[in-house]
């Protein structure tokens, strides 16, 4: 574990979220910032909104609008960096989504993911490329970002898994084991494994990228299917697990188990293989407690149920039945240091209480500081200040 931390406590946290949520007032969106004229530089510029990021860049777009369902169509002027780069220019939000439904928002969210994000981007830019610059002034707790406007996306989720992490999502390879299947993505399963527990290596499992929702695939249907070639693949696939090891190296010694991520990656006005968006974020993979996940599996192979399940109580209150019984069998539910904390509250198509916010933000500030091994020093400044500010230090390199 981290040595010599001096973390915020559980009780230090609490305030902060509850100080947060008593003061919380109404935030401008992105495109309300533009249209404002904060940002002259970007004043009628269309904003294309994400689920978690919104983003500002030059050239025709479209998104669909969520309330109306209509397409938006749009055009905007051309962006680009001193050196004729495109650029896009990303907004972090606090927006959480889970099985593809906007839930809320919570609170700090934009700048943890952000620091997050920063910290593996550079661990990990020799491994699989960055499509992102450093721009001076922006913080690594920003939550804007600058980037290139890549040339070319490579139209798929690269998702690696060494474990099998339990999911309600249709395209898990857990829900795909449970239903009787044994190949995924081009892979054959033993017999054997359990809820939670680890794979024979790290899978290669890619993903569609789809408006409605995405299919597991194996490599050879993305070729068939023309996502993308071969050598690109392997390109993609090599890179993404030589960073896994990294990252596993990186956080085992300091009691952090690497469960599994998703990447995306496009290719640069170099021609170069590239990943962008997120890296290795509380959002985009999974973290465990090694100490947590070991506990919990020694006694689930010995077949210790009852004490399985005092553990789980004790060590997470309010944990409830469905999360950790399987077809009658207690099994390990390891402590998530990510958003598979939040999807646990996730109901029908409900936003999350005020209560669920909370706790879903203290779990994201636990996370972050085990994650980083520092303690979280969150920016207080209003979000429109630090999303304007952060804007303004962005066009700073465009022409």
């Amino acid at each position: 574990m981290w040595i010599g931390k001096d973390f915020l406590t559980k009780v230090e946290i609490e305030k902060l979220i509850d100080n947060y949520i008593m003061n919380e007032g109404r935030t401008s969106s992105t495109q309300e910032i533009l249209n404002s004229g904060a940002i002259p530089r970007l004043k009628g510029y269309t904003v294309r909104p994400g689920k978690v990021s919104d983003s500002i860049y030059g050239g025709k777009g479209s998104y669909i609008d969520k309330k109306t369902g209509e397409t938006i169509n749009f055009e905007n002027p051309p962006l680009n960096a001193y050196d004729g780069t495109p650029l896009r220019i990303m907004v972090r939000t606090q927006r959480i989504s889970t099985h593809d439904i906007n839930r809320g928002e919570i609170p700090f969210k934009d700048q943890i993911l952000a620091a997050n994000h920063n910290y593996m981007r550079r661990l990990l830019t020799p491994a699989i490329g960055t499509s992102q610059y450093d721009v001076e002034g922006l913080p690594d707790n920003a939550v804007v970002i600058v980037s290139e406007d890549l040339k070319e996306d490579i139209d798929f989720e690269n998702v690696l898994r060494a474990y099998m992490a339990k999911s309600s999502t249709s395209t898990s390879l857990y829900v795909h084991y449970m239903n009787g299947e044994r190949e995924f993505c081009g892979h054959k399963l033993p017999e054997g494994l359990f809820p939670n527990g680890p794979l024979p290596y790290v899978m290669d499992t890619p993903s569609t990228k789809s408006a409605e929702h995405d299919v597991s695939v194996s490599p050879e249907e993305l070729f068939n299917m023309k996502v993308c070639t071969p050598e690109i693949y392997s390109q993609v696939r090599n890179g993404s697990v030589y960073a896994f090891g990294k990252v596993d190296e990186f956080f085992r010694p300091k009691g952090v188990i690497a469960v599994d991520t998703k990447t995306e990656h496009g290719i640069n006005k170099k021609g170069k293989i590239v990943s962008k968006d997120e890296i290795w974020t509380m959002d985009s993979s999974r973290f465990w407690l090694v100490d947590d996940y070991n506990t919990q599996v020694e006694l689930f192979l010995k077949g210790k149920e009852e004490e399985l399940v005092k553990y789980l109580k004790e060590t997470q209150p309010g944990i409830k039945e469905k999360d950790y019984v399987v077809n009658g069998r207690v099994v390990p539910s390891p402590r998530s240091l990510s958003k598979e904390f939040a999807r646990g509250f996730s109901e029908g198509e409900n936003g999350y209480t005020e209560e669920q916010r909370a706790q879903i933000a203290i779990r994201y500030v636990e996370g972050i500081q085990s994650l980083l091994g520092k303690k979280f020093e969150p920016d207080l400044r209003p979000r429109d200040v630090r999303v304007i500010s952060g804007l303004e230090l962005a066009v700073s390199i465009a022409t």
